[in-house]
This record gives C-alpha cells, sequence and structure tokens, in this order.
C-alpha cells in the first residue's frame, strides 16, 4: 500500500462511454469527440493515470503528479475490469484467460500474463449503459471480472475475443485499492491523496 499526499490535486472519476481519455485535441478528425475537460473545470497540468480506451468506460484517475501518475502506470498496480461480453462463457474460456492468451499488439504476437478471472454471478451493479448493447433476445450474454497488472491498447476486449466471447461493455472497477463503488457516469469526485 502507497499513499501520496503533497501539494498537487487528485480526482476519481467515472469516465463515461464516448470520452476520450485526454482534455483536448487540435485534430481536426477529433473536433466532434468528448473529452475530460467537459466534465468539470480540472486544474492546469492534471492528466490520466493510464487510459480507457472511447469505447471503454468506469474508474479513472487523475493527477497533476506526474510521480505519481508513474508509479501507479508501473506493472505494480493491479486494476479490474468487468466485461460483459458476447455469450455465456464457459469455465474452459476462463481457464485459457487466466493463464494467458495470444493476442495481437502493435503488429506482433503478445502472450498475455496469468491474471485472475472469474464469472459474475448475475449483473452487476453498474449505471445504465449509455451505448446500445443487444439484449437476451439476440442469444445470453455474461460478465466476468478480469484483474490485471499489466495494460496493453484494448489488451480485455482482444482477451475475450481470442477465447470466442467477445466484450460488449467494458468497465473499469478498480486500480489498486480505489473502488468504483456506488459512483456513476460523469461523476467527479477530488480526494487529498491516492492510497493504491
Amino acid at each position: 500500500m502507497e499513499a501520496f499526499k503533497s501539494e498537487h490535486r487528485h480526482f476519481i472519476i467515472y469516465k463515461p462511454y464516448g470520452y476520450l481519455s485526454q482534455f483536448y485535441s487540435n485534430s481536426k478528425q477529433q473536433k466532434a469527440k468528448n473529452f475530460l475537460g467537459e466534465l468539470y473545470d480540472f486544474p492546469e497540468g492534471i492528466m490520466p493515470v493510464g487510459r480507457l480506451d472511447e469505447k471503454s468506460e468506469g474508474l479513472l484517475l487523475l493527477t497533476t503528479d506526474g510521480q505519481m501518475s508513474n508509479f501507479i502506470n508501473s506493472k505494480k498496480v493491479e486494476k479490474e475490469y468487468y466485461a460483459q461480453v458476447d455469450g455465456d462463457i464457459t469455465k474452459e474460456a476462463i481457464e485459457d484467460l487466466k493463464k494467458g492468451v495470444e493476442i495481437g499488439f502493435e503488429g506482433r504476437k503478445y502472450q498475455t500474463k496469468p491474471c485472475e478471472v472469474f464469472k459474475l454471478e448475475g449483473v452487476p451493479n453498474l449505471p445504465k449503459a449509455i451505448q446500445k448493447i443487444r439484449d437476451d433476445r439476440h442469444g445470453p450474454t455474461s460478465w466476468v471480472s478480469i484483474t490485471l497488472n499489466e495494460g496493453k491498447f484494448r489488451q480485455v476486449r482482444k482477451m475475450t475475443s481470442a477465447v470466442g466471447f467477445p466484450t460488449l461493455r467494458l468497465v473499469r472497477v478498480k486500480v489498486g485499492l480505489i473502488h468504483l463503488n456506488n459512483m456513476r457516469n460523469a461523476d467527479v469526485i477530488e480526494v487529498d491523496d491516492f492510497i493504491v
């Protein structure tokens, strides 16, 4: 357990689906995108600790402390995700995910590290999805918890696809000891420090 306390400012947010994990862009292609700065009047120098891709949602830490950001981005801090997958995920698929699967990363094959995976009983208590997700009339879906201490681009989505159960919704619920708890879409909480 490591605590970071300083003159810096720290925030815990629920990043909504459809937002980029950045504050602005000069790119013409991204003018129509949603950015974190639209959620709150954040201080100058604020940065996301890690990222969630545009189609992912959930717990995101923000800070003005680059040293703390570097620590959390290191492989020492575990991150837990809830993934709603297409189909009723099998025990075999879960075992494969636990052992590590081969995914594509930067044009090469990559073997994911062993990780903690289990099937959730029922639907987790999360905010209603902003994006449209097909319902059970088109076949079953199920939820899994995946805890990683690595974070390749779109890794969880690639992992569930590799075992035949593509991700329909992805929510990060935990970073180290910090949990999403009852936060809802676009919630922003300023904290004195992070204990991860």
